[in-house]
């Protein structure tokens, strides 16, 4: 079994830095970067999904990145569609001879990276779900648990995967799986790791920034463009809260306290996820956000001793 490490993957909470990081990397290494951000890959969601776009540009170049800006803002990407097209871009990156970089902090796509779940494409089933909807979510949990094999075991934390994870179930039952091709990835992981109290600081700081620079006109665009509300609700975070704003549901400054409270707490689901895959047998190497650039370079560089250019 191969143990060189054909994947590099930079994770950490939001506001962390892992963007600059993992593009400084990837400048270093003279490779691409994937991205690992649910919401990064809607065009027009650029603020509020935090597309640091100059984040990408080190030393005078521009280092390419892949899995950004791939499909329209009202879209409903999901993970099936991502695992599809991390595969498609890391082959096209490892068939140059480089060691892709992984990038992200939405940890259920990168764990669908690293364990390449058994994943098809399911159509979505309008009568299963309204009969799952009259069942506890006891009740759920034990129809899952019915099953023999589960397609990802860390659908029973949240109602809404328990659905689509029965959904899937079900669709399984009359439709074979197709063996699709997964390479074998073997990772190398890298965290950022940040204190509370900076992340707290980093993530306030860097929302009202936002807010002053356009995030608010940014949904109000999206609207314009007759993307439907819920829709920009279902996304979450600032897209959720502003969008309540918008539509007089809320106050600014109520729009603004919560959303702030939202993402501390999405910070710290992130962090609770990344702790989870060490639990689940994953090493993550994690580097002091704190230190220099350079310095975090120089922190992996006797990881990277696999890599030679």
């Amino acid at each position: 079994m191969n143990t060189t490490p054909n994947l590099i993957v930079v994770l950490g909470p939001t506001a962390s830095g892992k963007t600059a990081f993992a593009a400084n990397l990837a400048d270093r290494l003279e490779t691409e970067i994937i991205s690992a951000d649910s919401r990064q890959v809607y065009r027009g969601m650029d603020l509020g999904t935090g597309k640091d776009y100059d984040d990408y540009i080190v030393n005078g170049k521009q280092v390419a990145v892949h899995l950004i800006d791939i499909v329209d803002a009202g879209y409903k990407y999901n993970v099936y569609e991502y695992q599809r097209d991390f595969i498609k871009a890391f082959k096209e990156i490892s068939g140059k001879g480089k060691t892709p970089v992984l990038c992200g902090g939405t940890g259920m796509y990168i764990e669908a990276v690293l364990k390449g779940y058994r994943l098809i494409e399911v159509p979505e089933n309008p009568a299963l779900r309204e009969k799952l909807t009259e069942l506890s979510t006891e009740d759920l949990i034990t129809m899952l648990k019915s099953y023999k094999k589960l397609h990802n075991t860390t659908d029973i934390t949240q109602r809404k995967r328990m659905v689509r994870s029965i959904e899937i179930e079900e669709y399984y039952k009359d439709h074979p799986l197709k063996e699709v091709s997964y390479p074998e990835i073997v990772p190398l992981i890298l965290g950022i790791d940040v204190d509370r109290s900076t992340r707290r600081s980093r993530i306030s700081e860097r929302l009202k920034a936002r807010l002053e620079t356009g995030m608010v006109e940014e949904v109000r665009c999206l609207l314009e463009k007759n993307i439907d509300p819920d829709t920009l609700i279902y996304y979450g975070l600032e897209y959720k809260f502003i969008t309540m704003y918008l539509l007089g549901k809320l106050s600014y400054e109520e729009m603004s306290k919560r959303l702030e409270t939202a993402i501390h707490q999405f910070a710290k689901r992130q962090m609770t996820w990344f702790r989870g895959m060490e639990r689940r047998g994953y090493k993550i190497h994690w580097i002091d956000v704190l230190l220099h650039m350079d310095e975090k370079i120089q922190a992996v560089t006797g990881k990277l001793s696999f890599y030679s250019k």
